[in-house]
């Protein structure tokens, strides 16, 4: 039976801000620290990228 298991799809992990986590395992938990640290990543790669622009414009702009 377990078999069975291993051949279904796993449900795509997300996360809520402020949602219930005392249901959620350790493995589930970690999960998702470590899909919310990717995040942060991302989000963190566009403002750079946004202040580059905005700096460049804001540069050119003075001149």
């Amino acid at each position: 039976m377990p078999a069975e298991d291993d051949d279904r799809p796993r449900k795509k992990i997300s996360h809520e801000i402020g949602q219930d986590l005392s249901l959620l395992s350790l493995e589930e938990l970690t999960e998702r620290i470590a899909l919310l640290t990717a995040e942060i990543g991302r989000l963190q790669q566009a403002a750079t990228k946004k202040r580059a622009s905005k700096d460049a414009a804001n540069s050119f702009f003075k001149s």
